[in-house]
């Protein structure tokens, strides 16, 4: 049987879908998931947590921000799209996820929930401390990429193995990233200018999260695929 991943999305006002609001995930995802041969399910707010007993793996995108309360911050000023709904719905999954020890792949947005779920800290906007992180990438214009930037992996790491090779190239298009880093995470890829790039959860469960966006260019670098196609290989061990 094909595996099942769970897939969260994210509420679209009502006007230009409908006269309703639309629960959405962005095609690139659902179509790289298709391609690794899983079956994607997209649920929307109210899904209970108990749903991930009946799926093989959780798969968190990209979108707007992490509510700043959720790791002790006041809003900066350019934080943007924040979502209480969406926060709950997918801090909720993820939790249950964890418990259950199911194949999880974090995407953008997706690494740092993950990394709040684990009690780590983000910077709000990354170019705000030249210093450390001196450069962001915000959002690109409606059915395009963001900028390729280069991610160096640890040889040994998870994503490696998936990927085939520890140098990269992804695409960008976030302005925020993690600041400290949450509890049993291990950072396995950086870019040039210092940003977290990937993370592991440490233990047995296939945990990984990528702060570029490899849906984007998943049809014609097969480096970005192979990270949906070991997703879904880690999640098909589950599948009865």
């Amino acid at each position: 049987m094909r595996p099942t991943i769970l897939v969260p999305g994210r509420v679209v006002p009502a006007g230009r879908y409908g006269r309703d609001e639309v629960v959405a995930v962005g095609r690139r995802y659902l179509d790289a998931v298709a391609r690794a041969g899983a079956t994607a399910l997209v649920c929307g707010p109210g899904t209970p947590s108990d749903v991930v007993e009946r799926v093989d793996g959780l798969l968190l995108t990209g979108g707007g921000d992490v509510d700043p309360a959720r790791y002790g911050a006041v809003p900066d000023a350019r934080t943007y799209g924040v979502d209480p709904g969406r926060d709950d719905l997918e801090f909720g999954l993820l939790a249950a996820a964890l418990d259950a020890a199911l194949p999880v792949l974090a995407v953008c947005r997706g690494l740092q929930v993950l990394n709040v779920a684990r009690g780590g800290t983000l910077l709000q906007h990354v170019d705000t401390d030249l210093a450390r992180r001196p450069a962001s990438f915000p959002a690109p214009e409606p059915g395009t990429i963001g900028p390729l930037v280069e991610v160096v992996l640890e040889p040994t790491c998870r994503l490696a193995a998936a990927i085939g090779t520890a140098v990269l190239h992804g695409s960008h298009s976030h302005h925020q990233a993690v600041d400290r880093l949450g509890g049993g995470l291990r950072q396995v890829g950086r870019a040039a200018d210092g940003v977290v790039e990937a993370v592991e959860l440490d233990g047995d469960a296939w945990v990984v999260a990528v702060q570029w966006h490899p849906e984007d260019t998943a049809t014609v670098d097969p480096a970005q695929q192979a990270i949906f196609d070991r997703f879904v290989v880690e999640s098909t061990r589950r599948s009865p």
